[in-house]
């Protein structure tokens, strides 16, 4: 059989093969029948429990009845609906939150489609808290969304974020009505969860969620921590944001034609006074990143289900730093050798990994060293710890050299956490 016909066979096969898999499928869904919604059953009075359930399947999967229940019981206040902000609310409407106030005083604009939630061409110049109540009615017809199209404004704080139980999400750009919200916030003991600056930054890798004192490689955030300093407030209010150094080059606002600036009225060309009239170039799927970033972390954290975020992250230039520490510990204890059994490629791992970026002892993420933990056993990774450069300083003169036991050096609570990650570990070096 010449090869022009085996190939006309084998054509005519397959084309038999579709057809007949497609008419079984056919006839398949023919004797089920449909499952599609109606439309009068898209309508938050007809859109029962059952439905709200099926979909919300896999997270009832994940977080469990008790832990869903907390979440779809959340009355949550997001301020802030650009960027990083529509992509909050959107996921938090996906998630089964059925309570969301959602504030914000702008419109959506053209530039702002690559890197909103849901607005497309249609939502162009209409209010973006309108926008949003709209498309996200249309995932969640049961979500009670309340829509304010205004400034939030310390004068109007008490009313913006009335209500019972409230979980405030800050998404705002401006420094001045940020700082104001956060204050608000933790002086009332709300719960708040605020986003850093997300323009200019482009690796995903680097974003890191923490408390606001322990950010790093942020503009934003080092321009809110000094003010909130100001107003005696340094820790307590956890953020999102990346540890990724802005690259000068796009670091800058682009800049207003000569002519705006020569009639003297740049104010003017704003939506309000004081904010800012030229942009920071924003690459679309980093606010959508610390959106969903903060999602998690409201549903994990409010649910119950166990996390713990590495803080301080990504510290590339430290790690060589950290690795030496240990090496010239050895000729600090007397060790003729200042070798030892762990490679530096090993160091982010236990710095990151197994003590979550901080130290056990006192919990700060800073000047970090790798210390032997037990004199009495070998350098291994389960008998090094991080540490600060004053908790190593201590422990090499009472442990490693002064040979005190341990437990009258560090209380019960420090001794029982170490062996918590030791035991993780010795868990985990099975499938390494």
């Amino acid at each position: 059989m010449s090869s022009t016909k085996i190939l006309t066979v084998a054509a005519l096969s397959a084309l038999v093969t579709a057809t007949l898999v497609e008419g079984y499928h056919l006839y398949q869904s023919s004797k089920e029948p449909a499952k599609k919604i109606s439309k009068k059953k898209i309508s938050s009075d007809a859109y029962d429990e059952e439905l709200i359930r099926e979909q919300l399947a896999r997270n009832y999967a994940f977080l469990g009845e008790e832990g869903m229940a907390k979440v779809r019981n959340l009355n949550v206040v997001v301020v802030g609906c650009g960027g990083v902000g529509s992509w909050v609310c959107t996921m938090l409407v996906r998630s089964g939150v059925s309570k969301l106030r959602i504030i914000d005083f702008d419109q959506v604009s053209l530039s702002s489609l690559n890197r909103h939630a849901v607005a497309t061409l249609e939502d162009v110049g209409i209010p973006k808290v309108e926008c949003l109540k709209k498309h996200l009615l249309k995932i969640a017809p049961w979500c009670e969304i309340e829509a304010i199209n205004q400034l939030w404004h310390l004068p109007q704080a008490d009313s913006l974020l009335s209500g019972e139980n409230v979980y405030v999400v800050d998404c705002i750009d401006n420094i001045d009505t940020k700082v104001d919200l956060i204050a608000y916030a933790h002086k009332r003991q709300m719960p708040i969860v605020s986003s850093m600056g997300a323009a200019c930054k482009s690796d995903p890798t680097r974003i890191n969620i923490s408390d606001i004192s322990k950010s790093e490689e942020d503009p934003l955030a080092k321009s809110v921590r000094r003010r909130l300093k100001k107003l005696d407030i340094t820790t307590g209010v956890p953020v999102v944001f990346s540890a990724e150094k802005p690259d000068p080059r796009k670091a800058q606002l682009l800049p207003l034609p000569e002519e705006e600036f020569a009639k003297g009225k740049v104010d003017e060309l704003s939506a309000l006074r004081d904010f800012r009239v030229r942009i920071l170039p924003v690459l679309g799927t980093m606010p959508a990143m610390f959106g969903l970033t903060i999602v998690t972390y409201i549903l994990t954290s409010e649910s119950g289900y166990p996390i713990e975020p590495i803080e301080g992250k990504n510290r590339i230039k430290i790690y060589d730093g950290i690795f030496q520490t240990l090496a010239g510990q050895q000729t600090r204890i007397g060790e003729p050798d200042q070798r030892v059994p762990i490679s530096l490629r090993e160091v982010p791992y236990i710095c990151e990994e197994v003590f979550r970026g901080k130290s056990p002892i006192s919990g700060f993420s800073t000047k970090l060293t790798l210390s032997r933990w037990d004199p009495s056993k070998p350098i291994s990774l389960t008998n090094v710890v991080i540490m600060t450069k004053e908790e190593q300083k201590i422990h090499e003169e009472k442990v490693l050299i002064g040979r005190q036991p341990l437990d009258q050096v560090y209380s019960k609570e420090v001794l029982e956490l170490v062996e918590k990650r030791f035991k993780e570990e010795e868990y985990y070096e099975q499938f390494r």
